[in-house]
């Protein structure tokens, strides 16, 4: 008999860890040119910014590291569901920085608020500029944050839609939005500063990035966070519910439902009723999200 596999990858697993090395790359090759033109030009502006974004850096190796990880154990015995939770890991650590961040940039742009630091724009607005092109390169990249064309395990006849997110990979994404934010708030902020004198610009963009890049914190901490601790999904649990009791000769008296990788849920069923486990599992074979299902009768 073949071995059961316990391979709960995404899809698209191998092309999404590309894609984030590709990035990766861009963001320490900007980090570093932020952080040099800061020390050739004096600029306490850019050097901050080039420190700031080796945080962003940092995380998205986060990210490329996971992917990694998950391919290299995804036959790993030791790993009772597989690895295609790894991605979640890395995205609630990811998310993590994020939310520093934030905090950083709110506290350093209060300060700021009140006692204002001079600032060489015409510098900083290039390489805000130069950041900010970076940012939409890696977006582009990235695809968008999430996987497309999984139409497969969505149960469209039934009018459902689960998500399938790669929270890996949105993680990452979120960071590219964060510096693109970050580099759009800088630029209006230097141009406000250079041509209108509105040297406070400066850190009231900060306060209102740090809050924006907080709210993507706090969603992408709640939805990780939810799938690590193997929350349910409700509209899932229906649909399996539907499937099972519909003909009326069966009844569930426990059902466990947890996410084990993109797209690809667990799942423990326990029946009562003049039925069999086979029969049960047709019942749940159009449930496409179910990858790994233990059927109980008595």
């Amino acid at each position: 008999m073949t071995p059961h596999q316990h391979v709960f990858l995404g899809d698209r697993h191998d092309e999404n860890a590309r894609r984030t090395l590709w990035v990766v790359a861009l963001t320490a090759a900007m980090m570093v040119g932020e952080i040099t033109a800061g020390m050739a030009f004096n600029s306490m502006a850019l050097l901050a910014d080039g420190f700031h974004m080796a945080t962003h850096a940092g995380a998205l190796a986060v990210s490329a590291i996971a992917y990694a990880f998950a391919r290299r154990n995804a036959h790993n015995p030791r790993f009772s569901f597989g690895t295609g939770k790894v991605g979640d890991l890395a995205g609630f650590a990811s998310a993590l920085i994020l939310a520093v961040i934030a905090l950083g940039i709110g506290v350093e742009s209060a300060v700021r608020l009140f006692d204002p630091q001079p600032v060489a724009f015409t510098e900083a607005t290039i390489v805000a500029v130069l950041g900010l092109a970076v940012n939409v390169a890696s977006a582009l990249l990235l695809g968008g944050g999430h996987d497309h064309g999984h139409d497969h395990g969505h149960r469209r006849d039934h009018g459902h839609h689960h998500h399938h997110h790669d929270n890996n990979l949105r993680s990452a994404y979120v960071h590219v939005l964060a510096d693109a934010l970050t580099s759009v708030l800088a630029i209006v902020a230097l141009l406000g500063g250079r041509h209108l004198g509105w040297v406070w610009l400066d850190p009231a963009m900060g306060i209102v990035g740090s809050v924006v890049i907080a709210a993507w914190a706090w969603t992408l901490l709640r939805d990780t966070a939810g799938v690590l601790l193997d929350t349910t999904d409700p509209q899932l649990a229906a649909e399996v519910r539907s499937e099972v009791e519909g003909p009326g000769d069966a009844s569930i008296t426990d059902l466990h439902i947890w996410r084990i990788g993109p797209g690809a849920h667990a799942a423990i069923v326990s029946v009562t009723g003049p039925v069999s486990g086979e029969a049960i599992r047709a019942r749940l074979a159009p449930v496409h999200e179910l990858a790994h299902l233990t059927v109980e009768t008595r």
